[in-house]
């Protein structure tokens, strides 16, 4: 199969150093959480860009099934939480997908959301590797 993009992106240090891109679009410190014992502060981690991916890539599938479905998606909003647990003797991660669109009907939306679900590419990519939940909302996300 022929890749139709391809990013190179370099960690430095773990959890308490840096990642940046080849390209030099993307250059971030990291810290540990303090939820996880860390010192936490104004650098981000590995969970936040997780979700910050799956979020963007998720809400891009779910405009393409808005459109092919005949629906006005275009302020649509995707939440992703991505939480670390515990899972002796390491760790998994999980994840749980809000999706909000303004003026759809709730039950639509998730067919929505189910079939966008069944074609992202982080979607794939994490099924049946870690738990992914999918919940529709009626109000839009306060940030």
């Amino acid at each position: 199969m022929e890749a139709l993009y391809t990013t190179e992106v370099r960690a430095k240090g773990g959890r308490g150093g840096k990642v940046s891109s080849t390209d030099g679009v993307l250059e971030l410190p990291l810290a540990i959480p303090k939820g996880l014992g860390g010192p936490g502060g104004e650098a981000t981690n590995p969970e936040q860009l997780f979700a910050a991916g799956y979020a963007a890539c998720f809400e891009g599938a779910l405009q393409l099934a808005a459109r092919q479905g005949g629906i006005d998606a275009k302020e649509a909003i995707v939440t992703a939480q991505v939480s670390i647990f515990k899972d002796e003797p390491s760790f998994k991660l999980g994840a749980k997908l809000q999706i909000y669109v303004p003026d759809a009907d709730p039950a639509r939306v998730r067919e929505l959301a189910e079939q966008a679900h069944r074609f992202c590419p982080y979607s794939k990519a994490t099924r049946g590797n870690i738990d992914v939940e999918l919940e529709v909302l009626q109000a839009a996300p306060s940030l």
